[in-house]
């Protein structure tokens, strides 16, 4: 079987890869299974500066790789620079703090000396996807490298070129071999992988389905899982709020990565008194947004990933409208070659329909109307997803006191909800379990040890 690279924005079939075999898969597990035995016993410290050297080797490369992310799947190649140098942001970060994080933690017992000590697991498999495809990848290489353990990286069938040069990084960092390595298999391998005694947790990032999947499999096996899965983000906009910086920040949280972002915002909930202002400054700034080729710097709104995915976004668009959402810019399909969708806001949106009750990945942008901070609490909070939420007052104990009460794995009041290197990233509800960055995701792949001295 074959694996193939098109580019979103032509159509055009850039490459064409050949899926590895059983065998060729199973003596990849084994070196990264045998790197492992070594890396294990290798210094923090030392392992600390060959994940941190990767960051040179990304930014020395962060052009091509921005436009190896624009030619695959649709990534505005300025965007796919801050990816990149985001990447390298991470490698330094987990470069710096891995022996605070890792380091042993006394703790007072009957013994004579008792501690809490952080060892690896082994190899993991990472299951990434695709929106984001280095950022993803380095998110959870990053800690899980520093702590010890190996991985082993099935990326999605659309950006095999972006696996590739992921795995030439650590190469080129110095990463002994094995120690990390790309996998061109389909999603059927993903079972037998998991399976595999050598192989000892998984992590993925994807939808729900892709998630339960994983999750139903690891099971069977008794292995460590971290899901980060999707994402129905709410933007609460409550009466005290400053609208024009809101409405600006608004156009920013939906067509990041061309709407197609688990924590992009995707449900604007907004209270009467400042709706009708939210919705005009709203409507200015998502018709500012430019669309085109993903290799114009100028470009702001690239094309969808694929066609298929474009396609069933436009079918929750017409559903919607079929249901009553009212359509107040875009909405159409336009004509021409590529995966493109414009920016679109729907108003009149409400539960019962796919633009309130599922996860939009693109850029579609459904504004619903609260009557006050109750009812928008209670709408943001009614969904099967909990990932971020952005939420916006001028009162700092008005929103300390919602925090609490959104059901989110954050929530960034006055702000863009984004992934941060010192904060732990993950969902709750459908959105996922487990831990990403900071000193919690590094821990997740670890075995936490007891060791009593008597």
């Amino acid at each position: 079987m074959s694996i193939r690279s098109v580019n979103p924005t032509t159509g055009e079939v850039l490459e064409t890869f050949t899926e590895i075999a059983a065998k060729e898969l199973d003596g990849i597990v084994e070196d990264v299974h045998r790197a492992f035995l070594d890396w294990r016993r290798r210094p923090v410290k030392e392992r600390a500066q060959a994940v941190g050297a990767a960051a040179r080797v990304l930014r020395a490369k962060k052009q091509a790789h921005a436009r190896t992310m624009a030619l695959e799947m649709g990534k505005p190649i300025v965007q796919g620079e801050g990816e990149v140098e985001k990447c390298a942001s991470s490698c330094e970060y987990y470069a710096e703090h891995a022996e605070e994080f890792l380091a042993r933690q006394a703790r007072p017992t009957d013994a004579r000396r008792s501690y809490v000590r952080f060892d690896p697991l082994g190899p993991v498999l990472a299951v990434m996807p695709w929106n984001f495809p280095f950022w993803q990848v380095f998110r959870f290489a990053a800690p899980a490298l520093v702590a010890g353990n190996t991985g082993i990286l099935k990326h999605a069938s659309n950006v095999p070129r972006c696996a590739l040069e992921i795995e030439q990084v650590f190469r080129e960092a110095g990463l002994p071999e094995g120690v990390f390595r790309t996998v061109l298999v389909g999603a059927e391998a993903v079972g037998a992988v998991i399976a595999d005694a050598r192989v000892r947790g998984v992590t993925l990032t994807g939808s729900e389905r892709a998630g339960s999947r994983v999750a139903e499999q690891a099971g069977r096996e008794l292995k460590k899982t971290v899901l980060e899965l999707g994402g129905s983000d709410p933007f609460v906009v409550l009466e005290d709020a400053d609208v024009a910086v809101a409405a600006r920040t608004a156009a920013e949280a939906r067509l990041i990565n061309n709407g197609q972002s688990c924590i992009a915002a995707k449900r604007f909930i907004v209270v009467e008194p400042v709706a009708d202002r939210f919705v005009e400054l709203f409507l200015t700034e998502m018709r500012s947004r430019r669309m085109g080729d993903p290799l114009s710097p100028d470009t702001q709104v690239g094309p969808q990933a694929r066609h298929d995915l474009r396609d069933d976004l436009h079918r929750q668009v017409e559903e919607s409208g079929r249901r009553g959402a009212e359509v107040l810019l875009g909405g159409r399909i336009p004509a021409g070659p590529g995966a493109f969708y414009p920016p679109t806001v729907l108003i009149a949106v409400r539960p019962g329909m796919p633009a309130f009750d599922e996860e939009t990945f693109g850029p579609v942008a459904a504004v619903i109307r609260a009557r006050d901070e109750a009812e928008a609490i209670a709408l943001a909070n009614h969904s099967p997803y909990g990932l971020g939420a952005s939420l916006w007052t001028r009162d700092d104990a008005r929103a300390e006191r919602l925090a609490g009460e959104i059901e989110a794995g954050s929530v960034f009041v006055n702000g863009q909800v984004r992934s941060d290197p010192r904060l732990p990233f993950g969902g709750v509800k459908r959105s996922g379990y487990g831990r990403e960055l900071s000193e919690y995701g590094l821990r997740e792949f670890v075995n936490v040890k007891s060791v009593a001295i008597f």
